[in-house]
């Protein structure tokens, strides 16, 4: 383990009122003393001049000292709160160089929290989440996650596998007597529950996925139906180009909102048609790239296109209808993106169509990119041991091998924990 004494920026860059410069490392209580040119009190914030070797004052400051294990990384830390002009922030990283201290690489204070079993990988993914978090949706998940609701889960479950390998291998090893009664159908069943609740959290993966991306809504439709001026509409601003002339939207144009405290990606697309044109082509492309990525399509016509059907997660948006008179239609909503008529009831549907896929999610594990390819290897493992019947020495290794790609999840890999189970927790070494 990397034992430099490190420092980094944590406040965000560039201009503010007050930054925190973060230093962490081993017995930095002399350091801190040095700072605040007094003896420091942990935990207490300090007023200090800040001067350099020289005796030159860089900055008036707050100082305060972490000492270790009680701190976010679990060594030592100090913390400088100084005001955060550009130029303030040069002068004490200069200034901290020369104290044989070195900045940080991205991640190293929380890798070494994670080292200092401060974090696991969870918390580490809840932590990226949060930092990453634009709605209270996204705030809400990220923070579950962060303060460890994930890690309890991943670890009660390779706790579980654990046991039920140990209790598999056992079953070959020992005598009846010498095991619980039944013990064969408790580890089927308790593997099967198993098997269920991680089934169910990849289920939700696409949910969790909306809460944490955005919720992807596509407008999509022929030329000159008016999904720009759709857009724009949303927005509540002239974000894409209107015109009467066909083909103008040639490439995807995003925004971002926010309704309901969901995270909503909303992009307007190239009308759909035949063409020639090699750049419109291009633009149709990404079109139907951002349909097949969608969590909602809004499929925009006019009164006088309307198709018979429509895909599950479709809307059909019948627009103009300040032009031409909207007859009533399955599954249609009638709107006017120039005026504004029927946007109210566009809207609702949207909100609908989101809640049911979204809410709930929050409630859900985390599964990010990294987590859904372990708890896939760990579903198909946990598939092979039910397969195995009564083959227990089969079921014991595919479980062995589930619990390892959950201790993947959380950063804690041990190849004893079946044997500790075995001749501890089981007191079957009599």
């Amino acid at each position: 383990m990397n034992t430099d004494t490190i420092f980094a920026l944590s406040s965000g860059a560039g201009k503010s009122g007050v930054a925190v410069i973060r230093i962490s490392g081993t017995d930095l209580h002399n350091a801190a003393d040095m700072m605040a040119g007094r003896h420091v009190t942990p935990r207490t914030a300090h007023f200090a001049n800040l001067h350099d070797d020289a005796g030159r004052l860089i900055d008036q400051v707050l100082v305060l000292y972490f000492p270790a294990p009680r701190s976010f990384t679990g060594e030592d830390v100090i913390e400088i709160h100084c005001h955060g002009a550009p130029a303030v922030i040069r002068k004490i990283f200069d200034f901290l160089a020369t104290q044989n201290m070195r900045m940080a690489t991205p991640g190293e204070f929380s890798r070494r929290a994670f080292d200092n079993d401060k974090m696991d990988l969870a918390d580490v993914d809840g932590l990226a989440a949060l930092l990453d978090a634009q709605t209270e949706r996204q705030r809400q998940m990220a923070l579950k996650s962060m303060t460890g609701g994930d890690g309890r889960v991943y670890d009660a479950w390779r706790t579980q596998m654990i046991e039920i390998a140990a209790y598999s291998a056992a079953i070959l090893d020992y005598a009846d007597d010498d095991l619980p009664p039944d013990i064969a159908d408790t580890v089927r069943d308790r593997t099967q529950k198993l098997y269920d609740e991680i089934q169910s959290a990849l289920s939700r993966y696409a949910a969790v996925r909306a809460v944490r991306g955005g919720f992807n809504i596509a407008l999509v439709g022929n030329p000159n139906v008016g999904k720009s001026s759709l857009f724009n509409r949303m927005v509540g601003t002239a974000r894409a180009i209107v015109s009467d002339v066909p083909g103008t939207t040639r490439d995807v144009v995003t925004a971002n909102l926010d309704i309901d405290g969901y995270m909503v990606n909303l992009s307007d697309t190239a009308g759909l048609r035949d063409t020639t044109d090699t750049v419109e082509r291009i633009g149709i492309e990404r079109t139907y790239n951002e349909m097949e990525n969608a969590d909602l399509v809004l499929r925009v016509v006019t009164a006088d296109d309307v198709p018979d059907t429509i895909a599950d997660n479709e809307i059909l948006v019948i627009n103009k209808s300040d032009l031409n008179e909207c007859h009533p239609h399955s599954n249609a909503i009638c709107i006017s993106a120039h005026t504004g008529d029927g946007m109210d009831t566009l809207m609702t549907q949207i909100r609908t169509r989101m809640h049911a896929l979204m809410d709930g999610a929050e409630s859900q594990l985390v599964v990010n990119a990294r987590t859904h390819a372990l708890l896939t290897d760990a579903l198909d493992a946990l598939g092979a041991a039910i397969r195995a019947g009564d083959n227990f020495d089969i079921m014991a290794e595919n479980v062995r091998m589930a619990s390892v790609a959950i201790g993947k999840i959380l950063g804690v890999i041990s190849a004893a924990d079946v044997m500790d189970a075995t001749f501890g927790q089981l007191c079957l070494g009599k």
